[in-house]
């Protein structure tokens, strides 16, 4: 109406409890919650601020409608019929994948609905993930003549090659109990149930030392890119680090006496 403004829902919505839990929950149902600039630019934002802040424990990322994530947004894409715009958007979604792994707080994807092309590869990008008995999952750009290039690099690397080439090649969806069964998720649950299921992950991290999780994530992700000899060294490095810290120390000294380890902030 003229002399209204007409509110602009974000993109992303985000909130965190007192426990460190932020959710973040992708914005544009209308459009499948698709990775539009907009989109990439918004949830960039989040995961900045999620990195800097020392409050944030565990990330649940979800997606608000029917759908998770429907990938990128064609129809944006079909508007720009330019490979330095296409290597511009494949760039900038490769960063804000990259940025989820970088963090230092697991991250769990909670999956209600579709999750195609890079939408399946964002939940393969996430750390954990649980999904509905109604989630679906496929790299779909095939079927539009475009091979899911992007999504193959995480989707390779959560399940195995002849699985995952089978879903490249093909595009056709599967469920969320074959999703589970090939390592794509961790759990699946009925839909009234799904965040009862995110919650008893997402306590099964409050209730461990944010610091060793941290010093973990890290390493298991750049352990999984080495030769296995250069991995057990690094891996050895890092525990050694690891176990100089007090977290690591009281948690030792407390299995020795056997008590329950006096973390801070750690809930118990």
């Amino acid at each position: 109406m003229e002399g209204h403004e007409v509110a602009v829902e974000p993109f992303v919505l985000s909130e965190i409890d007192g426990r460190g839990v932020v959710r973040l929950t992708l914005n544009r149902p209308r459009q499948f919650n698709a990775l539009s600039e907009e989109m990439l630019e918004a949830l960039q934002r989040e995961l900045d601020a999620i990195a800097a802040n020392p409050q944030a424990r565990v990330v649940v990322l979800a997606g608000a409608g029917k759908a998770f994530c429907a990938g990128h947004d064609l129809k944006q894409m079909q508007a720009h019929p330019d490979q330095a715009y296409y290597e511009d958007l494949f760039a900038r979604c490769t960063q804000m994948m990259l940025t989820i792994q970088r963090l230092p707080q697991p991250v769990i994807a909670r999956v209600h609905g579709i999750a195609t092309a890079a939408g399946c590869q964002l939940v393969a990008m996430c750390d954990l993930a649980v999904a509905s008995t109604e989630a679906r999952f496929a790299v779909s750009g095939i079927t539009v003549g475009l091979f899911c290039s992007t999504p193959s690099v995480a989707l390779s690397r959560n399940i195995g090659r002849k699985a995952a080439f089978e879903m490249l090649v093909t595009g056709e969806f599967i469920d969320a109990v074959t999703a589970q069964r090939l390592g794509l998720v961790n759990r699946v649950a009925a839909p009234a149930d799904l965040d009862a299921e995110v919650q008893r992950l997402v306590d099964a991290i409050l209730a461990k030392p944010a610091e060793s999780i941290a010093i973990g994530k890290s390493l298991f992700y750049r352990q999984l890119e080495l030769p296995m000899e250069e991995a057990y060294r690094l891996a050895g490095q890092t525990m050694a680090c690891n176990m100089m810290e007090p977290c690591a120390q009281e948690g030792v000294s407390a299995f020795v006496e056997k008590r329950p380890p006096a973390w801070a902030n750690v809930e118990r």
